[in-house]
């Protein structure tokens, strides 16, 4: 016991995608040995309560499930409902306040909460402070990753191509919608997209063809951020590829989405819709080799660590490539994109946990190199 790894995995949140963070949280319990880790889970209720997990063993995993997908409406009655079938998820029985169950309870924790509050540098944050080594990127790297706006600024910095967008304020839309409407029309024309900056997995995206549907479109990102980001639409192939690594990388082959509706929306990600995943992608190589590197220059320039999913358009008529946005903690089941593009990069889904685990070790240990106060220098 004294040698397995205390994997803590933080999942749920007050999220749109908390569904999505259960499935995933799911899947890395069911998928590491258990003779080389052991399991702390953390559940975070939509209320935004923690609940700590007792170590999950395999005959309580559909329990688990069960638990938040078909009964658990609160972290309360998800506590009440799991200690009457002696399958308890959660210690004591109370919610408590994040990060009072860590300490030296985990060596490492894989926080799997999607979306805000989430993966935008929230959790992130929490658990520097509590000087718990974590997989995936750092508090600036997950902040940047998440808000579209801010990434699309630095990928400009660096050069990497884009499709034309416009930046816009949930407060000038409201005051003046018609005159937002008339520079997204000037600038970017139709069709476009327009996307919350700080949302996940297409929710509240829209695909705008006239003014109506752009009134529409607007309206709809404002109900989930004050920042949104309108994009003008290319005719192109949706590319994705994988990088893992600290500060030596690994990418993963070429994945193409290519979905059955207009675009890839939520209900196209989760829910099937027809859409299909080609793995690998049917495309030139230097295709592939151009994304190799504009996606490690993008991982670079946020400053990324573990793990990110890179998404590409490729205009194949032009040969184009345009880089669309970086995912920082990507849907992880062993059916999701980034662990497919890896699996078949040679590296199976429990290979893949073991491999970020010890990325994340090694940048807590680099971490402490870092001289913290003036008496250290002496």
């Amino acid at each position: 016991m004294g040698n397995k790894i205390r994997l803590g995995i933080v999942y749920g949140g007050k999220s749109s995608e908390h569904e999505v963070s259960l499935r995933t949280a799911l899947s890395i319990m069911k998928a590491v040995d258990p003779d080389k880790y052991e399991i702390k889970p953390v559940y975070v209720t939509l209320e935004g309560s923690w609940i700590q997990g007792e170590t999950v063993a395999d005959a309580r995993l559909v329990h688990v499930e069960k638990l938040r997908l078909t009964n658990g409406k609160t972290g309360t009655e998800a506590t009440t409902d799991a200690a009457q079938q002696d399958t308890a998820v959660a210690s004591g029985g109370q919610p408590q306040a994040p990060g009072m169950f860590f300490g030296k309870e985990v060596d490492v924790i894989f926080p799997v909460v999607h979306g805000p509050n989430g993966e935008d540098g929230t959790i992130q944050g929490l658990l520097e402070l509590a000087g718990i080594p974590y997989i995936g990127t750092g508090v600036m790297a997950s902040a940047v990753g998440m808000d579209k706006w801010m990434m699309k600024n630095v990928f400009a910095q660096v050069g990497l191509q884009q499709v034309k967008y416009v930046g816009v304020l949930r407060n000038r839309v409201e005051k003046e919608i018609d005159a937002v409407m008339d520079q997204i029309e000037q600038e970017l024309g139709y069709p476009c997209f327009v996307k919350p900056a700080n949302m996940g997995s297409s929710v509240g995206i829209s695909k705008a063809k006239d003014r109506t549907e752009l009134s529409e479109a607007l309206q709809l990102a404002c109900k989930f951020d004050r920042r949104l980001v309108i994009e003008s639409f290319v005719k192109a192939r949706e590319l994705e590829i994988g990088v893992l690594g600290n500060e030596e990388l690994l990418t993963s082959v070429v994945g193409e989405v290519i979905a059955a509706k207009e675009f890839y929306d939520y209900e196209a990600k989760y829910k099937g819709a027809g859409t299909e995943l080609q793995i690998p992608a049917n495309v030139p190589e230097s295709v592939v080799t151009r994304m190799e590197e504009m996606a490690r220059t993008a991982f670079q320039a946020i400053d990324g660590s573990g793990l990110t999913r890179v998404d590409f358009f490729w205009d194949e008529a032009a040969d184009q490539i345009y880089i669309n946005e970086v995912n920082t903690m990507p849907g992880f089941t062993p059916h999701s994109m980034y662990p497919l593009l890896f699996a078949a990069a040679g590296i199976p889904y429990n290979e893949l946990i073991d491999r970020l685990v010890q990325l994340a070790l090694d940048r807590h240990a680099e971490k402490q190199k870092n001289v913290v106060s003036a008496e250290e220098l002496e």
